[in-house]
């Protein structure tokens, strides 16, 4: 990692897994500024300590679960949910964590989550101290056999789908990029926010905002274009333009 050293908080009750855990973020680079067997405590602790980068939250503990504690801290902490069940990854992304690691766990995959957290904070960094040049954004996207260069600000989101993701600027355009990560890190001075698991979105473009089914919200964009978003994007969405 580059830079200050990524502080974290580790909240799992095996203790055995919890080491485990705490030593191979130490052996990372990461300072562990805190370790809990439960979510209650965890919770009470991160309302007042606010130098943290991210929280490993096992998504089963005691008197208060993984969900419950991401849904109470309202995304003001980057979540990465540690599970040994595969099937709560999409619990995981359903509640906006930034990853997931499965039990046991293995160096690449931290490695990996490290990464996208460590792009989430290099993005935040960017944003609250903007660049003092105004040239515009741009990327690639598909022509043919070639490819054309689009303006950010003309476009107003990205979604991913089956593994590539696709521009939305007036037109569906394929773009050379398979994440939405991958996206964050080409354009980390963009302001571009997650409100899906499958949308990254250029808040600057929304027009609206209305309830949906399902405790979801869709996004007006222009051209009469709707998107969804989760509850907790919806709520960061408002937070960013002042609602």
């Amino acid at each position: 990692m580059n830079g200050m050293p990524m502080r974290v908080v580790v909240a799992e009750d095996e203790s055995l897994t919890r080491r485990r855990l705490v030593r191979m973020l130490h052996g990372a680079g990461c300072i562990v500024a805190a370790e809990f067997s439960e979510g209650s405590e965890t919770l009470r602790w991160l309302h007042h300590h606010h130098d943290v980068d991210a929280l490993f939250l096992d998504i089963q503990m005691p008197n208060l679960d993984g969900v419950t504690v991401m849904k109470s801290l309202r995304g003001r902490v980057p979540v990465v949910i540690t599970t040994a069940y595969p099937e709560h990854a999409v619990t995981a992304f359903d509640c906006e964590a930034v990853d997931y690691l499965l039990k046991p766990f293995r160096a690449s995959r931290l490695r990996a989550a490290l990464r996208r957290l460590e792009a989430r904070r290099h993005t935040a960094a960017q944003v609250a101290q903007p660049p003092q040049w105004s040239a515009p954004l741009r990327f690639r996207v598909h022509a043919g056999e070639g490819f054309v260069m689009v303006d950010l600000s003309k476009t107003s989101h990205f979604e991913v789908e089956n593994e590539v993701v696709w521009a939305f600027a007036g037109a569906r355009l394929k773009t050379f990029w398979s994440s939405l990560i991958e996206v964050e890190e080409a354009l980390p001075a963009a302001g571009l926010l997650r409100i899906h698991r499958r949308i990254l979105l250029r808040p600057e473009a929304v027009l609206g905002i209305r309830p949906a089914p399902g405790s979801r919200y869709a996004i007006r964009l222009g051209g009469g274009v709707e998107v969804e978003a989760s509850r907790g994007g919806t709520m960061r969405l408002k937070e960013r333009l002042g609602l």
